[in-house]
């Protein structure tokens, strides 16, 4: 990320995801704890969070939108405060809609390693224009 002053059309760069992993991975982990299934069926778990934020490459203003992520545990759920701070490690990320969504999406998948799980994020408008970005994963 460059300390100059930013150009409108000018400056489109988002995070290096390699990089911004190595740190996530580190500093915002997201941790597990054992699911013990007690009875046949299909165990849906969904975690949402209303108030994700990150910076728009383009102009280098804030995005807001939600995550939602659904899933069938396998041997591992998601812990759910891991799960908020991870989200809000994204509050000063210069990243597009596209890349986080598949970005959070690897991560929850290399954490939890759920049967079947899917991630849905809707970005709040901006100017006129509402993103939603959704991926299914199918063990």
């Amino acid at each position: 990320m460059s300390d100059k002053l930013y150009r409108e059309g000018k400056d489109y760069d988002q995070v290096d995801t390699k990089v911004l992993r190595e740190k996530m991975r580190k500093t915002h982990p997201l941790l597990t704890f054992d699911f013990d299934e007690q009875s046949p069926g299909e165990h849906w778990v969904t975690v949402k969070s209303p108030e994700f934020t990150a910076i728009c490459p383009f102009s280098d203003y804030p995005d807001f939108g939600k995550v939602r992520i659904s899933y069938v545990p396998d041997k591992k759920c998601l812990e759910l405060k891991s799960f908020k701070l991870y989200i809000n490690a994204f509050r000063d990320v210069k990243i597009f809609h596209e890349t986080v969504t598949e970005f959070i999406f690897k991560d929850f998948l290399d954490a939890v390693k759920p049967k079947k799980a899917k991630i849905l994020m809707k970005m709040n408008p901006r100017g006129n224009v509402k993103t939603v970005c959704e991926k299914f994963f199918n063990c």
